[in-house]
């Protein structure tokens, strides 16, 4: 054995590691061999929860966070709390949701919808809303 052969090999390294393998086997061959089968699930994750969220408080913006950050896509509805925390907690969540490489979408007039990167959102909510109702959160 070379010095290379064994500074490959304690690397991990094989010649017949770099050499072209075709696994794959013809249907006429028979039944698999054992131990060659390479089949991986692509369900990883079991179920996606969406939470509600229906805050009375900027305080309860830090539990809505930790959602996101527990990749759980959270709808928040913001008619419950005056304007000025209205407008804090979007502040908020935009920053958590930037920081986890997410995305927050606006649902309606105080309904907001934040993913983390996990979760993709497709498609748009036109606003057909007065223009009296979406002033509120300008």
């Amino acid at each position: 054995m070379r010095f290379m052969d064994r500074v490959m090999g304690f690397f991990g390294i094989n010649e017949e590691d770099e050499q072209y393998r075709d696994y794959t086997q013809d249907p006429s061959d028979g039944p698999p061999e054992r131990g060659r089968r390479n089949v991986v699930s692509l369900h990883t994750q079991k179920n996606v929860r969406v939470v509600l969220a229906e805050p009375r408080s900027y305080d309860e913006a830090q539990d809505i966070a930790d959602n996101l950050k527990n990749h759980r896509p959270i709808i928040v509805n913001l008619q419950r709390v005056p304007k000025e925390h209205a407008v804090r907690i979007i502040d908020f969540l935009s920053g958590t949701v930037y920081a986890l490489n997410g995305n927050i979408q606006k649902l309606g007039s105080h309904i907001f919808m934040c993913t983390p990167a996990n979760v993709d959102i497709q498609g748009s909510i036109t606003d057909m809303l007065t223009d009296e109702a979406n002033d509120i959160l300008r």
